[in-house]
């Protein structure tokens, strides 16, 4: 059902159907994910995700909190160390089960297309509605959890990423490699001329996957971020530089990936110059329903390929099976 008289400017509202939970994922097919599977040659496989419990704290987003891994209960009492014999005198095994509450997205994450909606004027009569990716209604279709029917499905769920498991090809730019991990907000004119001197080229369906360093830097804290020093560090992209995202649009890339908090640089409030708080989030899951992933550890990954001259690799990387969720922790596996 079309839910929108006319879609924002730039956007690929539609183009996948008026129901589509995809986005540009939909740009991944059988011949971009057998031309990712011919990037293995070595069969070394790197895994992409931070611990569960890093960054550690709340620095980074004060409302997220670190997993909290408790035991699970079974006839009132904790399932662990468990002896069945409290149930049937001739049982002599044990067992241990666990449960873990944590936030969706504290740490290595993908950002579903619920993440970020906008207020757009979906219906063409003059007032705003606060909507989503491919005009999907905040308070009609997006509700929170205990709003919504019993089995918590909602429109844009991250579940939707899963049931069709994101793998492809992914293209690692080493921004570390070029400029350090200081801080630099990049523009189109620094990563284009990252990528022609790497001779990089990012094709339809490709994931493109972003190496600062901040992933390695939060590693060393070992759990306990300074936030003096975790705003200040490192590469984040130019989200309000209109041929940056004009890029992104015209290249055909399915998803991006960073190993930093939020890809982009968040406006700071009170800045009278912006009308969004996270522009780039607004141009690829408003817009363009292209996944983000966030806190990705890339640097082992970024080492070898650099080593040996690529910068290609097969990707898998599907979120959790979590209905209705607007994101999912992941574990990327890079295989080259």
């Amino acid at each position: 059902m079309k839910r929108w008289t006319h879609r924002p400017a730039g956007s690929n509202w539609g183009d996948f159907g008026d129901d589509d939970q995809l986005g540009s994922l939909n740009l991944i097919g059988p011949a971009e994910v057998r031309a990712a599977a011919a990037e293995i040659c070595e069969g070394l496989r790197f895994g992409l995700s931070l611990p569960l419990d890093y960054p550690g704290g709340s620095v980074l987003a004060p409302h997220r909190q670190p997993p909290r891994l408790h035991s699970s209960q079974r006839r009132g009492k904790p399932f662990f160390n468990y002896g069945f014999s409290q149930e049937s005198a001739a049982f002599c095994d044990f067992a241990c089960d666990d449960a873990v509450t944590l936030s969706t997205q504290y740490s290595t994450q993908w950002d579903g297309l619920a993440h970020i909606g906008f207020a757009f004027d979906a219906d063409g009569d003059g007032v705003a509605e606060a909507c989503y990716y491919n005009g999907y209604r905040a308070g009609a279709h997006i509700l929170p959890p205990e709003l919504r029917e019993r089995d918590a499905r909602m429109p844009l769920g991250i579940d939707a990423f899963a049931e069709r498991p994101i793998q492809g090809r992914g293209v690692l730019v080493d921004l570390a490699h070029h400029f350090g991990r200081a801080r630099q907000v990049i523009g189109w004119e620094q990563l284009s001329h990252v990528m022609a001197r790497d001779g990089i080229e990012v094709q339809r369906g490709d994931v493109l996957c972003i190496h600062t360093g901040f992933a390695a830097e939060l590693l060393e804290m070992q759990r306990q971020p300074d936030p003096q020093v975790v705003h200040s560090i490192c590469a984040v992209l130019d989200g309000r530089d209109a041929r940056l995202l004009q890029w992104i649009s015209d290249c055909g890339l399915a998803a991006i990936a960073a190993d930093n908090y939020a890809v982009e640089a968040v406006t700071p409030p009170g800045d009278p110059t912006a009308d969004k708080m996270v522009p780039l989030h607004h141009h690829c899951l408003f817009k363009r329903g292209i996944p983000l992933g966030e806190l990705w550890h890339l640097s082992e990954l970024a080492a070898w390929l650099r080593l040996n001259g690529r910068h290609r690799f097969f990707l898998s990387a599907p979120p959790l099976r979590l209905p209705g969720a607007v994101g999912s922790p992941v574990t990327p596996v890079a295989t080259v």
